[in-house]
């Protein structure tokens, strides 16, 4: 990988090769887990290790503010984000990004006055946990290698998974046909500006599309203390919906 890829760097890092999806990928697997890999991978599909995302919505910056956003999720070499916020009219450009194992986070208005950057460790394992929340983004990376499923019952599968050293459990709700309700995962962070520490996050599902033959959530409400009051009061910060999303 270069030492500073772009978002189109990231997507053309993609190995080449297919590898199709066959019922022999789940077996073994919780019957929850099966139900839900089911539900969000078409027979046939081929397993996809990366993706590439639209999305628009608002973020909670002391109000909503409106963004737009373009993503790619590299599986095994990392994650870029890049966005636009509207502050008052003002296009404040950002972005959010794990290459090369470190995570780093940087917003400059009109892309040129810096306002905010922050790397090092607590950024990296904190970034590590964004990519496990949005493997369901990605969920031929679920029914892989290095992936241990569990489940409490029927309706809710959890998936283990390590990301450059960071272990974690990505906790699943789905509905009897397999659709994704709520996800959460214990992740490195400090909301609120707090002494950085696990912090229950994750996100309530409120839509789904299929792009090709994946199915996946795009339209969620996204913050920690999910399934509690907090997220209602001060816990949601993240409010987003996918326009596209592509694989390879």
């Amino acid at each position: 990988m270069t030492r500073d890829p772009s978002l189109n760097g990231l997507w053309e890092l993609v190995p080449s090769g297919e590898r199709p999806f066959r019922p022999g990928h789940l077996s073994g697997l919780t019957e929850a887990a099966r139900c839900y890999l089911e539900h969000a991978i078409a027979p046939g599909a081929s397993l996809a290790s990366a993706v590439r995302l639209r999305m628009h919505g608002e973020m909670k910056l002391g109000r909503w503010r409106p963004f737009t956003a373009e993503q790619v999720i590299n599986w095994g070499q990392g994650m870029i984000w890049t966005a636009t916020v509207r502050m008052n009219g003002m296009p404040i450009r950002g972005f959010d990004r794990l290459v090369n194992g470190e995570g780093a986070m940087q917003w400059k208005l009109f892309g040129i006055v810096p306002l905010m950057r922050a790397s090092g460790p607590d950024i990296t394992r904190s970034a590590t946990g964004r990519i496990m929340a949005e493997s369901v983004w990605l969920p031929s990376v679920l029914c892989g290698e290095g992936v241990t499923w569990t489940a409490q019952d029927a309706l809710h599968p959890r998936a283990s998974l390590t990301i450059h050293g960071e272990a974690g459990e990505l906790s699943l709700t789905i509905d009897r046909n397999g659709r994704l309700k709520t996800l959460t995962l214990p992740r490195w962070s400090n909301p609120g500006g707090l002494t950085f520490g696990y912090v229950d996050f994750g996100g309530v599902v409120e839509e789904e599309k299929q792009f090709g033959m994946y199915t996946i959530p795009t339209r969620l409400r996204v913050g920690y203390y999910v399934g509690t009051d907090r997220f209602e009061s001060d816990g949601e910060f993240f409010r987003v919906s996918i326009d596209d999303a592509a694989y390879r």
